[in-house]
């Protein structure tokens, strides 16, 4: 089997490659209790580490130490870095005492039955002790959340705030996640939908809430789904996440600077921004203030030339991070898809966002991609040559720039991209289509359609990924039948019951779970989490605020908001494993997946792994982590 994740070549000695950072409440030198408040340790947080720098730049995260009360006691786990393997040694103590030790293969997950509300955890690897941990007591714990006031529009419409997408990136370099919230007003808009909206806010939160900054981007950004896709990683390799985004005159950064003319107002009587200035803006991750701001590509140029001329497909506006060279990730702003597709990617030096290419499928030789794009993106190494593509719905975009594939198939509202098939060769494609064109699986490599599913109407949704064992395949689904298939041909005998909005790794096992508004559903268990008080967001979608890795061992958190809109809801997995995996965000399909989640239409991040109870564990991963300077 072709394997096109790159291979760890260069082991090293257990614990070599550790960060003295903690669990998601934890910081350099403090242990917290089960509340999250900080208390005195003596952990070590000097330790000299050397990396050999093979393979992809990725973030050095801390060892993310977590304990939850849970019924049987108290359930401990922590990261396993990318850099290191499954023969890393890790001792886990409670109170000063060794109670387990994960040898060759063993998880990074314990069932503490003797824990108590009171225990205290640290974990050692190669004789370094990460900062000490307290459990909480439930399954989630809150972030507060610094509710921006309500508005009124010209009309004196009055609009509120409600947290919606988030991202997540270490914006001050200590090994422990922050999360972007994105505070869309109650009046955000479809494209297609006329009125005034809100400006947009941006907010930073520790996961202790301890906010970071705001960035207003002021009247010239409309509201809505299609407008803002904003990014968070760590683009210049100084250890710490920037934030970039599409700003405009009248944006005011996190340090209360104003970018370009602050009077200026471009909306016309329909709330449309179709004059003005355009801009894109880097931002310092951990101050919020603008780094540099450069004009937009492309310009909005004939508003008419992408496909109407009210301005519904002139702005419809998609971002991904991808490692385009192999090594270092890249920003990659994008316009258009109905008709005209145009994507700009550059690399960041820390002071400039430096152009690499442009593809526009108005230019000689990309015209097949025209009418190609969806409401999402994804990025996968999808020909094994070390390099991101694009797959920009029913087209890819090469690593240099180029057209690689067009299916021709026309637009479609969400596509998957992952190791669907994994008795096949490379990944796989699957896809729903407007106009009445059903679904389809494809190879990822050439875009060669395998399957299709017909139907006579709008297919609004699809979802792919294993949620049961023993299938040889991964399970799809799409919104216009209730039948899930299996492999290329075959088709899953009984009901899935678990909505095809999202997906989850929140068990023991190592099949996904569906994820449906703050339902979680597993295909062996049923329901294993209903997450009450919390909410979801994106509507009819019905998607989490996120999913990511963000501490742990290898399972996925989940964040929702809080029902009244004035904390997010971070929900942990209370279920023991057998299973040891490198964290998941050192695959970097999974954290450029996780990246671009807050994108338009939002689907979960899929892995170059294919994850099942009967198939062997993957590599992990050939990266080295990436210390704050």
């Amino acid at each position: 089997m072709k394997n096109k994740l790159l291979r760890f070549v260069c082991l090293i000695c257990a614990g070599l490659f550790v960060f003295s950072a903690c669990g998601p409440s934890a910081a350099g030198g403090d242990e917290t209790d089960g509340a999250g408040t900080v208390i005195e340790t003596e952990a070590e947080t000097d330790m000299d580490v050397e990396e050999v720098q093979n393979g992809r730049a990725v973030e050095a995260l801390g060892r993310g130490l977590t304990a939850v009360a849970v019924k049987d006691g108290n359930l401990v786990s922590w990261r396993s870095f990318g850099t290191e393997s499954y023969d890393t040694v890790y001792e886990l103590y409670r109170d000063g005492s060794l109670i387990y030790t994960s040898e060759r293969g063993m998880a990074t997950c314990y069932l503490d039955e003797d824990g108590t509300a009171d225990s205290t955890y640290t974990v050692k690897t190669g004789g370094v002790e990460c900062d000490a941990v307290k459990p909480y007591g439930d399954n989630f714990f809150e972030i507060p959340l610094d509710v921006p006031d309500a508005g009124k529009t010209k009309a004196g419409e009055v609009y509120t705030y409600f947290p919606g997408d988030c991202s997540c990136g270490d914006l001050d370099g200590d090994g422990e996640y922050e999360i972007v919230v994105k505070w869309d007003p109650s009046n955000a808009k479809d494209n297609s939908q006329s009125g005034m909206t809100g400006n947009v806010l941006l907010d930073a939160y520790k996961l202790d809430g301890t906010k970071l900054w705001r960035i207003d981007l002021g009247v010239n950004i409309r509201a809505g789904a299609h407008y803002t896709q904003f990014l968070v990683y760590d683009f210049d390799g100084n250890g710490k996440a920037e934030l970039v985004c599409k700003t405009a005159d009248g944006t005011v950064d996190g340090v209360g600077d104003v970018i370009g003319k602050e009077s200026a107002d471009y909306r016309n009587s329909g709330g449309y921004i179709l004059s003005g200035k355009e801009y894109l803006t880097i931002f310092n991750g951990e101050t919020g203030a603008a780094i540099e701001t450069i004009n937009y590509e492309p310009l909005r140029g004939s508003v008419g030339s992408w496909g109407d001329d009210y301005g519904n497909r002139v702005d419809r506006f998609l971002a991904c991070v991808a490692y385009l060279d192999g090594k270092t990730p890249a920003i990659v702003m994008c316009r258009g898809y109905y008709t005209r597709a145009v994507l700009v990617a550059y690399s960041f030096d820390g002071e400039h966002m430096n152009k690499i290419w442009t593809f526009d499928s108005n230019s000689k030789g990309n015209a097949a991609a025209a009418g190609q794009g969806n409401h999402n993106l994804c990025v996968a190494d999808v020909d094994g040559d070390g390099f991101d593509e694009i797959v920009y719905g029913q087209c890819c975009i090469d690593h240099d720039g180029t057209l690689l594939w067009s299916t021709g198939l026309g637009h479609g509202d969400a596509v998957h991209v992952g190791n669907f098939l994994p008795d096949r060769d490379g990944l796989e494609i699957w896809g729903c289509l407007e106009g009445g064109k059903g679904a389809y699986l494809a190879e990822a490599e050439s875009g060669k359609v395998l399957r299709r599913y017909n139907t006579d109407r709008d297919c609004g949704r699809a979802l792919a990924d294993n949620f049961v064992t023993g299938n040889d395949s991964a399970e799809f689904m799409c919104a216009t039948t209730s039948d899930v298939f299996t492999g290329v041909d075959g088709k899953l005998r009984g009901a899935w019951g678990g909505g095809i909005n999202f997906a989850v790794w929140f068990t023991d096992k190592l099949e996904r779970c569906g994820l449906d508004g703050t339902r979680v559903f597993s295909y062996e268990y049923g329901d294993v989490l209903n997450a009450p008080g919390s909410v979801s967001c994106n509507g009819s979608k019905s998607t989490p605020c996120l999913t990511a890795d963000l501490f742990g061992d290898w399972r996925e958190e989940i964040v929702f908001a809080k029902s009244n809109g004035r904390a997010l809801r971070v929900f942990m997995t209370e279920y023991d494993t057998e299973y040891r995996l490198p964290t998941l965000m050192h695959d970097t399909m999974y954290r450029c997946g996780v990246a671009a989640e807050n994108v338009a239409y939002n689907i979960p991040p899929h892995t170059e792994w294919f994850l099942d109870t009967d198939y062997p564990l993957p590599d992990y991963p050939e990266v080295y982590m990436v210390r704050a300077k």
